[in-house]
């Protein structure tokens, strides 16, 4: 395909192209562009119109290669454009995957050896992707999607028995729209990211090693579950209710609330047979001790 260029016209572009609405609101621009160029935009939101059409321009086209613009612009560009999407695949790709995996998995005859070789693969996915993306520029090889490719093989080859059609076509899609970003990520890995990385010594690298991972550490301390979350989610995945829980723990009826809101806004998960397997997954509670 044709090379974007700066004169181009970002609402046409999007409208072409509606996957790039994502990528283009990882810089900060909102929908409601009008009739404005990329250059336009740019000069109006500080941002390097270089930098946004070499991102642009390798997300859309495998075979571009934007060499040519890489002296137009700072690594640190990169890196922040490549944390603000690490970002937004934990906190939004992976929930969004795991909203629709979960009511598929509960909802499905719970003896079906092929929808628990599902969930743990789903989990041991979302471990390891969690883990490369704590290593920050550490770790410059491919984000890991083989696994992914497993989920969405079993269920359309070999899944069989009683379950939800139309949660697995949305657990598909879902997967399907993540290998993707994972895969074009990738492609912005080893085409700007590490070219650029080999212009820098090792003590600028390291600093930007801090600036990239530090932030994606302390959000991901911010998911965990206290200890007092963790007594009350297995309470949850036990079938008490709020009254009961509060009574258990000794504590007050809105602090039971208070803290059921936490689990919920930390996990994603506000179904009770969802945070069962959550909770089953996790370890905090065996597979007899609940009741669904």
């Amino acid at each position: 395909m044709a090379d974007i260029k700066k004169n181009a016209v970002l609402s046409e572009l999007l409208t072409e192209h509606s996957e790039l609405i994502p990528v283009v609101n990882r810089f900060g621009v909102k929908l409601g562009v009008g009739e404005k160029t990329i250059e336009k935009i740019c000069l109006e939101n500080d941002l390097n119109v270089d930098f946004i059409l070499a991102i642009l321009n390798v997300y859309l086209d495998e075979e571009y290669d934007p060499e040519k613009d890489l002296d137009a612009f700072d690594v640190s560009l990169i890196v922040d454009y490549l944390k603000r999407t690490v970002e937004n695949y934990m906190q939004a790709s992976v929930p969004n995957l795991e909203k629709h995996f979960t009511p598929f998995i509960a909802m499905s005859s719970g003896e079906n050896e092929e929808l628990k070789l599902l969930h743990k693969i789903f989990y041991q996915f979302k471990s390891e992707l969690s883990e490369h993306l704590q290593q920050g520029l550490e770790q410059l090889s491919d984000y890991p999607n083989e696994l992914l490719h497993d989920l969405k093989n079993i269920i359309i080859k070999h899944i069989s028995g009683n379950f939800n059609q139309n949660l697995a076509y949305a657990v598909i899609f879902s997967i399907t729209a993540l290998e993707r970003e994972l895969h074009i990520h990738n492609r912005l890995l080893e085409k700007v990211l590490r070219p650029k990385l080999k212009e820098l010594d090792s003590g600028h690298i390291e600093h930007l090693n801090h600036a990239f991972s530090d932030e994606h550490k302390s959000q991901e301390e911010n998911k965990q579950l206290t200890n007092r979350e963790i007594e009350v989610l297995k309470l949850i995945v036990q079938g008490r209710l709020n009254k009961e829980i509060a009574d258990k723990l000794n504590i007050s009826l809105n602090t039971v609330l208070s803290h059921r809101k936490n689990i919920i806004a930390k996990t994603g998960i506000k179904t009770v047979s969802g945070l069962t397997f959550y909770s089953i997954s996790n370890g905090y509670v065996s597979s007899g001790d609940h009741v669904v």
